[in-house]
């Protein structure tokens, strides 16, 4: 069994005391986690691992008996993905959300070496999940982008003319369908954070860009 692909094997126990060297950065789309680990990976020195990089790689590394959610989502076209189906139906279905391919982000992280600490982003980072491999506190934070924050930034994509749902028959629809869904996975973090007593910061319009990487950094020293 490769390592990390199973949050029950009984190599979970060592997982957080060879992953100390990481920080992790989840929380929902469009909350700035990549802007935030990319300054945080600058001002330090640290290796930068943005899990959406590597979601092609990881879809060819499964099977569908491992992931048959992801696999599934693999045969539809854009429309049945993105336009057909109901924000909820495209929640409770989407492989990301419920950890499919968690495991090989676990792999790459234990094969990148421990010498230099690394910050890892994207919206799979699971609280569930990430929480048995934190060593201590100060290792994770999630980022919760307020409704009007993520409607300005789906806008400023959208007039750039940037976003997948652009290949969609109705991009619109497809984009209030991926909004919706977005909004639901935001509510679900935050809830998730809150019982597993895991660090958030609440992002908004008000909140700059380096307002919001010092937090995450105090979050990081605490």
């Amino acid at each position: 069994m490769q390592p990390g692909r199973n949050q029950e094997s009984p190599e979970t126990e060592n997982l957080a005391a060879r992953l100390g060297h990481v920080y992790w950065i989840g929380g929902g789309s469009g909350a700035g986690k990549s802007t935030v680990a990319r300054a945080l990976a600058d001002r330090h020195g640290w290796r930068l691992y943005a899990t959406d990089d590597a979601m092609p790689e990881h879809a060819r590394r499964t099977t569908p008996e491992e992931a048959p959610l992801l696999h599934k989502f693999l045969a539809m076209d854009m429309d049945e993905r993105w336009v057909n189906r109901s924000p909820g139906t495209m929640l409770e279905t989407f492989h990301w959300y419920h950890g499919e391919g968690f495991g090989l982000i676990v792999e790459d992280l234990l094969g990148m070496g421990r010498e230099t600490p690394v910050v890892v982003e994207g919206f799979r980072l699971l609280p569930h999940l990430v929480k048995p491999l934190l060593s201590g506190p100060g290792r994770a934070v999630w980022l919760l982008p307020t409704p009007e924050f993520r409607q300005d930034v789906f806008a400023a994509r959208a007039a750039a003319g940037a976003g997948f749902t652009r290949r969609t028959s109705d991009p619109e629809r497809a984009d209030r369908n991926l909004a919706a869904r977005d909004h639901m996975f935001t509510t679900r973090l935050r809830e998730e954070t809150a019982r597993l007593g895991l660090p958030s910061v609440e992002v908004g319009i008000a909140l700059t860009e380096d307002e919001l990487v010092d937090r995450v950094a105090d979050v990081f020293r605490s």
